[in-house]
């Protein structure tokens, strides 16, 4: 008769394990704690991908026929105070809100819009021309368009004998 362990069940044991409901978050909190160094950078791989940030503004990417087009609600900031870069296919967005410091006796009860830096990254699929990338930022919202390069067409190579 085969038994737990020899060849006949694959050489595998089974172990019983007891059920720890909130290990599932210590485990979480780890791989958290494991993505930040010590400068506070998000990183992944050892290699900074996120600067900390005090809000970040939603945004939404469209995608159309001969661009993508990213928009960003930056209410309360000034254009001239957004950073955008581009390198090595990915477009990053930086800026500040600065709104006036208020006392805490001015009458606020409640105050839920977040001023501070802000700091997005995206990653711009093979298809996008990064040399015309466009941005223009109106009413607080900024708009990146980046246009989308001409299609390569398959190219027959002849073989040599």
């Amino acid at each position: 008769m085969g038994m737990p362990g020899n060849d006949f069940y694959g050489g595998d044991i089974m172990t019983l394990v007891r059920y720890q409901p909130l290990s599932i978050f210590n485990q979480l909190h780890q791989e958290l704690n494991r993505l930040f160094d010590t400068d506070g950078e998000l990183t992944v791989g050892g290699a900074a991908t996120l600067m900390p940030s005090q809000w970040a503004p939603a945004v939404d990417i469209k995608e159309e026929p001969e661009r993508y087009v990213i928009y960003a609600d930056l209410p309360g900031v000034a254009m001239k105070d957004v950073d955008i870069t581009l390198e090595k296919g990915v477009l990053s967005i930086k800026g500040e809100r600065n709104i006036e410091s208020k006392e805490e006796n001015d009458g606020f009860v409640r105050v839920e819009r977040s001023r501070g830096s802000f700091y997005r990254r995206f990653s711009l699929p093979d298809s996008a021309d990064a040399d015309r990338v466009e941005a223009r930022g109106r009413d607080g919202v900024l708009e990146i368009v980046i246009p989308k390069r001409e299609k390569e067409l398959p190219r027959k190579i002849a073989i040599k004998s």
